[in-house]
C-alpha cells in the first residue's frame, strides 16, 4: 500500500503517519512542498524511532510521483468524496492520497483519482485530523487485505 501526503503542512501529523506506515507495512510518499523539514523536532518527536524503519520517498510534485510509481488505483480522500471509505473494496498496491491539513486536495488532483472517498462524520463537522484520517482509512484497507 502507498500512503501519499500531498503538500503536508504540520510535522507532528506526518510523524504520526510515519508510525502508521511502519506498523502496517505501507510506503510513505511526501509530495513537495512540505511545510517543514524532515529534521523538524516535532516530526521526530511524533515519529519516535519509527522514522528509521519507515520507507519514505520524497517527490518534487505529484506529477513526478504519478509518472514513476507503480500502483493499482489512486484513491483520493476528501470531505467532498462521493463514497464512504468503508464501502470500497481495497486492493493490493492501492495508493491513498491525502491533501494538506488546511485546504485538502485541490479539485484538479481529486479529478485525477480513480476513486474519491470520504470518512463519515456527524452533520456540521468539517474534518478529521490528517493523521487520524490516514489511520482510519489505512487500517481499513489493511484489514480488508487480512492484515498481511
Amino acid at each position: 500500500m502507498h500512503i501519499v501526503l500531498y503538500e503536508p503542512e504540520i510535522p507532528p501529523n506526518t510523524g504520526n503517519v510515519i508510525r502508521v506506515c511502519v506498523n502496517i507495512g505501507a510506503r510513505l510518499h511526501l509530495i513537495h512542498p512540505l511545510g517543514f523539514s524532515l529534521e523538524d523536532r516535532q516530526l521526530r518527536r511524533a515519529g519516535l524511532d519509527y522514522r528509521e524503519q519507515a520507507v519514505i520517498e520524497q517527490w518534487p510534485d505529484l506529477d513526478s510521483w504519478l509518472k514513476q510509481v507503480r500502483f493499482n488505483r489512486l484513491i483520493g480522500l476528501s470531505t467532498r468524496g462521493t463514497t464512504a471509505y468503508h464501502q470500497l473494496r481495497f486492493e493490493p498496491n492501492d495508493a491513498l492520497l491525502f491533501g494538506p491539513e488546511t485546504r485538502g486536495l485541490p479539485a484538479d488532483r481529486l479529478a485525477a483519482c480513480d476513486k474519491t472517498l470520504h470518512i463519515p462524520m456527524r452533520a456540521g463537522n468539517r474534518s478529521l485530523n490528517l493523521s487520524n484520517a490516514v489511520a482510519v482509512v489505512a487500517y481499513e484497507a489493511w484489514r480488508q487485505q487480512g492484515f498481511v
